[in-house]
């Protein structure tokens, strides 16, 4: 289970991460951060990010270690990763690479609730949805193959590489889904209608007895009940 962590803003991971290559102030963080694409993957604000900052230096995960003034700029505090900071580093990254959590998208929260909606709007949607994904994908792989092709290594690309991976696979189930409500196949289709032609609240026979005896039978290596 992942451990509760002082300091637990992804934003904050980004900014150990930029000190374990060198000392740095805020705003160099956040322009190497901008460089190379990572506001892409992490939410990124200058407001938020002194903030961070702010809050590793006080569980001293990162500490100052000199004022630079660079022409007529105001003066900026310098930053490095402590040993300590070092060590969170490597545990947070050993963890969310290691450990899957559960995470709350929209989208899912959306289709958590789909049956608020009539069938023939959902299916509109979906479609609408589908052509954003595709075009989504196509400006990803562009980014990508550009990204190669100027000499940038792959490693440097992994989470463009995951976000594609996310996407095409998203795209794949949407049309499929899509596919089941037009040819009228999706399970519970006609209780789902029916409620938004009549008004009435749609019924669906639940057997949590049953589908909860056979889950315990399957994860104890039992035989199913009939």
């Amino acid at each position: 289970m992942p451990s509760r962590r002082a300091v637990s803003n992804p934003l904050a991971l980004a900014v150990l991460a930029c000190l374990y290559e060198a000392p740095m102030h805020p705003y160099e963080m956040a322009a190497t951060m901008r460089e190379r694409g990572k506001e892409n993957s992490i939410k990124l604000n200058y407001g938020s990010l002194y903030t961070v900052v702010d809050n590793l230096a006080k569980h001293g995960l990162i500490e100052a270690v000199e004022a630079r003034r660079e022409g007529r700029r105001p003066e900026r505090t310098v930053y490095r990763l402590t040993d300590t900071g070092r060590t969170e580093l490597d545990a947070w990254m050993s963890e969310l690479l290691a450990e899957p959590v559960k995470e709350y998208p929209q989208f899912e929260a959306a289709l958590s609730l789909l049956p608020v909606l009539h069938p023939d709007k959902v299916v509109a949607l979906l479609r609408h949805r589908v052509k954003i994904l595709e075009k989504e994908i196509t400006e990803v792989r562009i980014l990508l193959d550009y990204a190669a092709s100027a000499g940038l290594p792959r490693l440097l690309l992994i989470e463009g590489e995951y976000h594609l991976a996310l996407r095409q696979t998203e795209l794949a189930w949407v049309k499929e889904l899509a596919g089941e409500l037009e040819a009228g196949t999706l399970g519970g289709l006609d209780q789902w209608r029916r409620a938004h032609e009549t008004g009435e609240s749609p019924h669906w026979e639940l057997d949590f007895e049953g589908a909860d005896a056979k889950l315990r039978a399957r994860t104890e290596g039992g035989q199913e009940p009939d």
